[in-house]
């Protein structure tokens, strides 16, 4: 997907936010705001958003000489997500059909997401989103390739949504392997976050090579490419991700909760919409 001029203001309130994470400066935060405005007429409309917030991100992280901004609210999302496990498991363990009430808790999860949004609440967000409709249901689509598949590339998003990302990992009961981000950025999940919330319990956990909040194919490392490029069943948490990957012609299924109105109008549906969304799969 493309970077739209909606995108642009909304990469200044990242900045100050996550500036805001780190200092009470002023003038840090109004330096960052300055060097942001300075690359303005760079941005090109032709990048992903995950390319350009990379680099706003890699500028805070540079000003405020904090490399990992948001690594506080990131063990506090990580606990509280730990802290439901067991309640999610129980309901998962009554419901009618188990899959797809891990598929929408792991949608659920999509909620934490400090790049779109500021305030949340997990629980009533579960509750909501066990309660709604998919506007884009291809749930069929997904229960039929991973019915025939021998193993599932699942791409990361948030960390707090990794604890969401690993109970239905252990419903679908293939062979996993999880993506994180080389390094640092937002509260998107790295190595160690995945770790934190049990992923390794159940899944390899591999780098994507690139610290874009995004799996943008260009920017990762050969290897993850090669894996990324062989894989008959890709799973996309977030919106980063299909922001990078939604013109890409490979067999991925999208699960997220459309957070903006970009992402919301480049989808068809309104903005806090669910969505599962498979594409280039029949």
């Amino acid at each position: 997907m493309k970077t739209f001029l909606d995108c642009i203001p909304c990469f200044f309130t990242q900045a100050l936010r996550a500036t805001r994470m780190v200092t009470n400066d002023v003038e840090v935060a109004k330096r960052v705001l300055d060097e942001l405005g300075k690359k303005v007429k760079d941005i090109s409309l032709d990048s992903t958003p995950p390319e350009i917030g990379k680099y706003v991100y890699h500028m805070v992280s540079e000003i405020t000489g904090e490399p990992d901004p948001f690594k506080r609210v990131k063990k506090e999302h990580i606990d509280k997500a730990l802290s439901l496990y067991d309640s999610l498991k129980e309901l998962i363990e009554r419901s009618e059909d188990r899959l797809l009430t891990a598929v929408k808790f792991a949608i659920a999860g999509n909620i934490i997401d400090l790049g779109a949004v500021k305030e949340f609440d997990i629980e009533d967000e579960i509750k909501r989103i066990s309660e709604s409709e998919f506007a884009i249901n291809d749930y069929e689509k997904f229960r039929r390739y991973l019915e025939k598949t021998d193993s599932v590339l699942y791409l990361g998003d948030n960390a707090g949504e990794s604890v969401f990302d690993r109970i239905l990992i252990e419903e679908m009961k293939k062979p996993t392997t999880y993506v994180v981000r080389d390094a640092p950025i937002i509260n998107d999940v790295t190595y160690e976050d995945a770790v934190e919330s049990g992923i390794d319990k159940v899944a390899d956990i591999v780098s994507s090579g690139s610290a874009a909040p995004g799996v943008v194919l260009k920017l990762c490392s050969d290897e993850f490419k090669k894996r990324f490029r062989s894989a008959k069943f890709i799973i996309s948490k977030g919106q980063g991700n299909y922001e990078a990957l939604s013109n890409e012609k490979y067999p991925i299924f999208f699960l997220l909760r459309a957070k903006c109105p970009v992402i919301a109008r480049d989808l068809g549906v309104n903005v806090g919409d669910v969505v599962l969304k498979g594409v280039n799969v029949r």
